[in-house]
């Protein structure tokens, strides 16, 4: 898979490398020739390290995005990141374009309309990590699924709960839900009609905003 990275900082760097570990076909972009310079001392040698701005079309040019299967926008400027997304969505026709949100404000701008498919927010996903480390009996939001609107979302079963001892076929979920994993005592469960819930798994499900309340319940 060929991937474009644009910005090499700690997110950057740390995801060419970690992408080319992976045995992909990675260019980094950066404009700043001092983090490029640090960047080249940290990547793989068969990681492409480019200098240039990447809201510039001729350096993406330079980078053959045209070719790429995807592309990451990561810097620490959500104005750029937009702007990267948007040139790779409409210019270059690249297939998926990731964005990193630096400021959680800012996340409402990064949708389709911005030419971003999947916008990632280190903030949001903190919260979420806190919540599902304290969080028992609630709905922990983990990860927005894009396009869809639903979300990968986690709960995890108390002593008293009304399902507990009850077999999965036993349930009535809400249309716009479904669960997708339990998590018990460190091992991954793949639920089957006739799994019996336990007090402490963690359900892991997919589910539309609007059924996350049905779905605790």
């Amino acid at each position: 898979m060929r991937v474009v990275v644009a910005g090499a900082g700690n997110v950057g760097r740390h995801l060419a490398t970690d992408l080319a570990d992976r045995g992909h076909d990675i260019t980094l972009i950066e404009q700043d020739k001092a983090t490029l310079t640090r960047a080249k001392a940290e990547i793989p040698e068969s990681v492409t390290a480019l200098l240039g701005d990447a809201c510039e079309p001729y350096v993406l040019e330079e980078a053959k995005l045209g070719q790429a299967d995807v592309i990451v926008a990561a810097t620490g400027d959500d104005e750029d990141n937009l702007v990267v997304s948007l040139l790779a969505k409409q210019e270059f026709a690249v297939p998926r374009v990731v964005a990193r949100v630096n400021h959680p404000r800012n996340e409402w701008m990064f949708t389709e309309q911005w030419g971003v498919d999947a916008a990632v927010s280190p903030p949001h996903i903190l919260t979420a990590l806190v919540e599902e480390a304290v969080t028992v009996g609630d709905v922990v939001r983990l990860l927005k699924l894009d396009r869809s609107g639903a979300a990968l979302v986690e709960l995890t079963l108390q002593e008293g709960s009304s399902v507990v001892g009850k077999p999965m076929y036993e349930l009535r979920l809400p249309i716009e839900s479904a669960i997708v994993a339990i998590i018990r005592e460190g091992h991954v469960v793949i639920p089957q009609p006739e799994t019996v819930l336990v007090a402490g798994d963690e359900v892991m499900a997919i589910a539309k905003p609007e059924a996350e309340e049905e779905l605790r319940q």
